[in-house]
Parts: structure tokens; C-alpha cells; sequence
């Protein structure tokens, strides 16, 4: 007797999944593996921090101390947290009021210090502009070819910067 089952009958359909559901399976491990926390607490800062921390301030890792045997009692983390400089001064004055919300977050009493480290936590704005070349000869003729018929002065020098815009974007081997 042959299996009539379809490839597709040995995975259950679970239909469409948020992309965030997909990703903190894949990276929680990952996360506490390298920082001692999961994608929660990361994903859920905006509203640990508040509206005055959450854009400058970034948690990095909770660092756990070591249990020496079993026996020991649970000693509580040290959250790692990255912050702007000029943010520094108003976190060190709310980390008892942070180190609550965060074990209120955890359910448990999970933390209990805030390391702060000073360093950038917006990220650099990235130039995603593709290169311009520079028209080659015989361009620029062909363009004043093409809107020369045109009347109006104002459509004529809107469609002769959009055609040498075009030509700058597109690559030379494409014509």
C-alpha cells in the first residue's frame, strides 16, 4: 500500500504568522545563549523604559552570577543597559523604578542592578541613494532632441531634469 499523503500533509498548516512570532523562535535561544536574555524583554522595552528612555537606551545583556552548586540560593542579574550620553544622568536617577518594571515584566524579582554603559544607541542613518554616474557624450543631445518640440518652458525643463535623473540612475551597459 503506498502513502497517498502529500509532502505537504507531514508539516501542519498553520496558516499566515506574524514575522515577529517566527523570528523570536529563532533568535531566543540565540539571545540567551550570547546575552542571558530573550527577544521579550528586547521587543517589550518601549514600554519597560517609558517614553523618555525607550529611544535612548537599549538593554544588552543580563549577566547572571555563577552558582557555585545547587544548594546556593538564586542571586538575582545585573542588567547590561546601552545609553546616550546626554540620557545617562535622567536613567541613573529612574533605575530602581526601571529594575521594577523589569521584574515585573520577568514575574519574578529577576534583576537587581543596572549597569549603565555610555555608547550610541540610535543607529547611524545609511545613505541607501543609489550612485549617480555622469551623463557620457551624446546624452545631453539626446535629451534637448527629445524635449525640444515641447512649447511650454515648464514641462520642457521638468521632463529635460527628469530624463538626465533617469539616464544618471540607470547603468551605462544597460542601453
Amino acid at each position: 500500500m503506498s502513502d497517498t499523503r502529500g509532502p505537504s500533509s507531514r508539516f501542519p498548516r498553520r496558516g499566515v504568522q506574524p514575522i515577529a512570532d517566527i523570528v523570536g523562535g529563532v533568535m531566543d535561544p540565540i539571545l540567551r545563549r550570547k546575552a542571558g536574555m530573550t527577544m521579550g524583554l528586547i521587543s517589550a522595552w518601549a514600554e519597560i523604559a517609558g517614553a523618555r528612555l525607550h529611544d535612548v537606551t537599549r538593554p544588552e545583556r543580563l549577566v547572571w552570577p555563577a552558582q557555585r552548586s545547587d544548594t546556593d540560593p538564586f542571586e538575582p542579574a545585573t542588567l547590561i543597559v546601552a545609553c546616550e550620553a546626554a540620557a545617562a544622568l535622567r536613567l541613573q536617577h529612574q533605575t530602581s523604578e526601571l529594575i521594577g518594571r523589569v521584574n515585573a515584566f520577568f514575574g519574578f524579582s529577576a534583576v537587581d542592578r543596572i549597569k549603565i554603559v555610555q555608547k550610541s544607541v540610535t543607529p547611524d542613518k545609511v545613505d541607501r541613494r543609489p550612485a549617480l554616474r555622469d551623463l557620457v557624450a551624446g546624452e545631453p543631445e539626446r535629451i534637448e532632441a527629445m524635449v525640444s518640440r515641447i512649447e511650454d518652458p515648464k514641462l520642457r525643463n521638468a521632463l529635460r531634469e527628469f530624463a538626465k535623473a533617469s539616464l544618471r540612475r540607470s547603468r551605462r551597459d544597460a542601453e
